[in-house]
């Protein structure tokens, strides 16, 4: 039995056994057998590779953790709960952002406040894509059903249309072009609105008949053998690959 998962994370990351075994102190040998055997490393190797492959523990070796350190690593990965978002002092989303070195993800319907509160986010968005960081953004399509009701619910109609048009067109004067940044248009329901910088993300679950900015938003820091981070990732994700591009 063979660790596929270890394999295909190594392969992405572009290690091989015998440079991962330079890095974490291990025989190259030791990390084939990982990989063809299927062998479960040391807890410190695990975690040093983890880290280094960008996977949680849990997805390489879901044998090695047992249900209770996953569920308590989990809610370690919970760093702060914001009873409202309108709470988190902007700066907090200019230091999320500008502190990333590989991912930025955003996903919203219009997420206007970003720019609003702060007037160079676009700029950093756009200077981390030129530095090779890889920044996605997900903003609704306003002529989406699931845009639509969002107005309903919140009692405003078409308010959150106009909105969300008004964030595209002020995304693709800012951004059309720019390295690394790639802006798509999703018609899902937005259960959450995602800012991601690495392995630190705000999530901020909706209530039906608020605005986002006063339902609660929950400040998460991945931790390898928690889960709750990345059940917000790959939500994230199962969005990405189905929205289109904001503009030709």
């Amino acid at each position: 039995m063979t660790n596929e998962r270890l394999r295909d994370a190594m392969l992405g990351s572009g290690l091989t056994p015998g440079t991962l075994g330079e890095q974490i102190g291990v025989d190259p040998k030791t990390v084939e057998r990982w990989i063809t055997q299927d062998r479960t490393p040391y807890a410190r190797h695990r975690l040093r590779v983890s880290e280094l492959v960008h996977e949680r523990e849990g997805y390489l070796w879901p044998h090695a953790i047992s249900p209770e350190r996953a569920e308590a690593a989990s809610r370690g990965e919970l760093v702060e709960l914001h009873p409202h978002r309108s709470l988190i002092h902007p700066d907090e989303f200019k230091r999320l952002f500008g502190d990333a070195e590989t991912y930025i993800d955003i996903l919203v319907y219009a997420g206007l406040f970003l720019p609003e509160h702060n007037p160079h986010l676009i700029d950093l968005l756009r200077d981390k894509g030129a530095d090779g960081v890889r920044v996605r953004v997900l903003v609704g399509d306003p002529n989406s059903r699931a845009v639509m009701v969002r107005g309903g619910d919140e009692g405003i109609g078409d308010a959150v249309a106009t909105k969300v048009q008004n964030s595209i067109t002020l995304l693709k004067k800012q951004l059309a072009g720019a390295n690394g940044v790639v802006v798509r248009t999703h018609g899902t329901t937005l259960y959450t609105s995602i800012y991601r910088g690495d392995d630190d993300m705000i999530a901020n679950p909706h209530v039906y008949g608020l605005p986002a900015a006063q339902a609660p938003a929950m400040h998460l820091r991945r931790l390898t053998a928690g889960g709750l981070f990345d059940t917000y990732a790959t939500m994230y994700d199962r969005v990405w690959d189905e929205a289109q591009p904001a503009w030709s």
